[in-house]
């Protein structure tokens, strides 16, 4: 049985101002955006196939990040809490409080993506796909946070890594915070980094993250318990499998609608 660190939030303070290791997070999830984002672009068919340029690259990731705020925290209001904030609808506003919602947030994305590209220009599906394999490791960046936090604990397990989080009780649970941070972030990464690293037809990329975060999710939420104002839903299934269901079948729909289209021109990375 193992026992949580029980890090401080707070990796550091500059005066008055205290940093704390979930916001470094977030920093290193867009730095990885950028750093992969621009390597890609280097070669020249990428930046040909998408029409990017190091500056919309730039624009991407802050657009990026609006959408992730943005759609990550209406997501949450409407998805999780829909009755709280309609009697508290000041306190949407409050995103200090907590309570961000992943389908939210790639909601977000997406909207923030298709507009850029329609004032820049630029070919919706070959950038999506672009921009697809640069989101799993911000995904497991934020997973790590999650864990530093000792937050979205998991189900009580027996396993031999079981570990006990002692804010909350002393069971050994699953770590399903890192169980997503494996999965969804790192697995995720190598197989959609892989798979975009030749010509696909457009939309197939991102077809594929679609469906592999959704199966990825769905099985993570077995171990990880349920967020306590919910508990569990219709047939037994968390909120996260339910909201991950309709991605699955978008994902698979639109890959399969992607194979029939002809392969997009770029290179081998």
């Amino acid at each position: 049985m193992l026992i949580h660190p029980q890090f401080d939030p707070i990796a550091f303070s500059l005066g008055p101002v205290a940093v704390r290791w979930y916001g470094l997070m977030y920093l290193l999830a867009f730095a990885a955006f950028f750093v992969l984002g621009r390597w890609r672009l280097k070669q020249p068919t990428f930046a040909q196939s998408t029409g990017l340029t190091p500056r919309d690259l730039e624009d991407l990731l802050f657009w990026g990040a609006l959408g992730v705020v943005l759609g990550g925290r209406l997501g949450y209001v409407l998805f999780y809490k829909p009755a709280y904030y309609l009697g508290h609808p000041l306190e949407v506003l409050a995103v200090w409080h907590g309570g961000m919602s992943f389908h939210g947030g790639l909601l977000g994305v997406i909207v923030a993506t298709w507009l850029l590209c329609r004032r820049r220009a630029r070919p919706f599906w070959s950038v999506i796909d672009f921009v697809a394999p640069l989101v799993p490791l911000g995904l497991a960046a934020g997973r790590m946070g999650n864990f530093i936090n000792g937050e979205l604990w998991g189900r009580p397990s027996d396993l031999p890594w079981a570990m006990v989080f002692p804010q909350i009780d002393a069971l050994p649970r699953h770590p399903s915070q890192l169980y997503q941070f494996a999965g969804e972030g790192l697995l995720l990464f190598a197989l959609l980094w892989w798979y975009s690293a030749r010509p696909r037809p457009a939309g197939a990329v991102s077809g594929l993250f679609l469906a592999g975060y959704a199966v990825l999710r769905f099985a993570a939420e077995f171990a990880r318990e349920p967020d306590s104002f919910l508990g569990l839903q219709a047939l037994g299934l968390t909120m996260g499998q339910w909201l991950s269901l309709p991605m699955f079948v978008a994902g698979i729909a639109l890959f399969v609608w992607a194979r029939r289209q002809p392969a997009a021109k770029h290179p081998t990375s």
